[in-house]
């Protein structure tokens, strides 16, 4: 059993993972820990990840740092929701937007009563519920967080009492390289140690475990555990301990991205974009100051020019630098807890920004690790426990984005197999297929307890991709066709009464 008190941490890589890990250690631990990050100014980081999912409020929160002063530092505008234009087939589009859909009725989600008027609609107007998209389209009357993002409107409303309905559920778009600074600044403040410098070597001890790290201008730092915030280049967990890599190519074959901002047009939206082309798909992110722009293809589907021409053909103002390249394999790390290092971020394993989960993985597996934390030397236990739950949460993100490619009636411009083909044909995950099963012969939709991915954002994605199930619940047979009508169109009305009295997003934040 290993006695060592665990008192020096010592953070390799800056960027918003490595400055996330110091901020939310330097802030729970206080003077409990000795923190040293070295980071080098030479080096770069990836710097997609601008776009958020709203538990990056509770990070804040646990920091101190108001949503005020996040926005204001950070250029940062408010995100509803993700519109997927051209996923299931070109021209059509759908969102997952954040928060719930309608109001539940007992111990019946709403959309299976949504659904029960489907089928009273189809009975008594055939023609109007011709298709699956006008029947799934509908659904989104009923997103309070839809409504205000497609009509650019933004504010935090909490509850609509009177109605007994949740409000706004809001994350963000924000510039990554600011938020870095950001908690740089806060946590050297606190007490963390920047070392300026790259890293030429690692010295293990007779056991395996990381003993020290060596960088270029001399200085040997030593530590007690070893955080690995390099990305990609997976320093320690990687380069040093050798541990593995698991590929998931097969299921996510897209392999490149470039990224360029481009100037800020209006209207102001409070939603990001996520466009499928031929060959991948393309993201917009709005920033007060920039739009965040990005192409995610497969290499073997687009070459590197044609992606950057397709880009560059597709932005909504003036480039404002040259298009990044950024290559990378989508998967994660066989065990991002071992021996004396954690590897956060990049260095733990990538899923592409579709549904803007990059760094909520962050931020999840700091949590992980301060809830995990050693108190008398690293036991098994808790690493075998990080690594559980680190696997089960990078697969069932994994299998969410692998169900906007499975889920497509797309055609190739010609008679070859393209991406989308591919990936319409190819085996899935098991967890994922019998998801999908239950919801196309149920509506049901059941979720892991501690699983990201909310009931909604599952249905939304479902019916956004094509699917309409066959049944819903017997208790929604209980409400008279008159009385679900009333229901249905109380809902409506409270969300459209409610979006017209919100300021617009630019407004609002301008208000700040």
């Amino acid at each position: 059993m290993d006695q060592t008190i665990i008192k020096n941490i010592v953070i390799v890589g800056g960027g918003t993972s490595g400055w996330m890990t110091a901020a939310l250690l330097v802030k729970l631990f206080n003077k409990q820990l000795n923190i040293t990050l070295i980071e080098s100014d030479a080096i770069g980081t990836i710097g997609v990840g601008e776009a958020t999912i709203p538990p990056l409020q509770i990070f804040n929160s646990v920091l101190g740092i108001s949503e005020t002063d996040f926005i204001k530092a950070t250029q940062a505008t408010y995100k509803l929701g993700i519109e997927f234009q051209n996923w299931h087939q070109q021209g059509e589009a759908y969102m997952h937007a954040f928060g719930n859909i309608g109001r539940d009725l007992g111990f019946t989600s709403f959309h299976h009563y949504w659904l029960s008027a489907q089928a009273n609609l189809s009975q008594s107007n055939p023609s109007q519920a011709n298709g699956s998209q006008y029947i799934a389209n509908d659904f989104w009357q009923y997103s309070l967080n839809y409504q205000a993002a497609k009509h650019n409107k933004f504010q935090p409303i909490q509850t609509i009492a009177q109605a007994q309905m949740s409000g706004i559920t809001h994350a963000y778009h924000f510039d990554a390289g600011l938020y870095a600074n950001l908690l740089r600044q806060y946590s050297v403040q606190r007490g963390i140690n920047r070392v300026e410098g790259i890293i030429t070597s690692t010295e293990l001890s007779t056991d395996g475990s990381i003993k020290s790290v060596t960088l270029q201008n001399g200085p040997c730092i030593s530590g007690d555990l070893f955080i690995d915030c390099s990305g990609f280049s997976a320093l320690l967990i990687e380069q040093a301990l050798g541990v593995e890599y698991e590929n998931w190519q097969h299921w996510l074959p897209c392999d490149s991205a470039y990224a360029v901002p481009c100037e800020s047009t209006s209207p102001l939206t409070p939603y990001t974009k996520a466009t499928a082309h031929h060959a991948g798909w393309q993201w917009r992110i709005p920033l007060q100051h920039r739009t965040g722009n990005g192409i995610v293809y497969s290499s073997q589907h687009m070459s590197d020019e044609q992606a950057k021409q397709h880009l560059l053909a597709n932005l909504d103002g003036k480039p404002l630098a040259e298009p990044r390249k950024i290559n990378f394999t989508t998967g994660r790390r066989v065990k991002q807890w071992h021996k004396n290092c954690v590897a956060i971020g990049l260095s733990s394993g990538f899923l592409e920004p579709l549904e803007s989960t990059s760094l909520h993985l962050v931020q999840s597996a700091i949590i992980r690790l301060t809830k995990l934390f050693p108190r008398n030397g690293i036991q098994p236990q808790h690493i075998d426990e990080f690594n559980r739950q680190s696997q089960t949460e990078f697969e069932q993100i994994r299998d969410f984005i692998i169900l906007h490619y499975h889920l497509n009636a797309k055609q190739s411009a010609d008679n070859e197999r393209g991406l989308w083909q591919q990936c319409r044909d190819m085996d899935i995950p098991e967890n994922l297929q019998h998801k999908i099963d239950l919801f196309k012969a149920t509506a049901t939709v059941f979720r892991h307890q501690d699983e990201l991915f909310t009931e909604a954002a599952w249905i939304q994605v479902m019916l956004g991709q094509g699917i309409i199930p066959e049944d819903y619940h017997p208790l929604t047979q209980a409400v008279s066709q008159d009385d679900l009508t009333d229901y249905l169109t109380n809902i409506r009305k409270v969300i459209n009464t409610t979006v017209s009295q919100m300021p617009s997003h630019k407004d609002y934040i301008a208000a700040l």
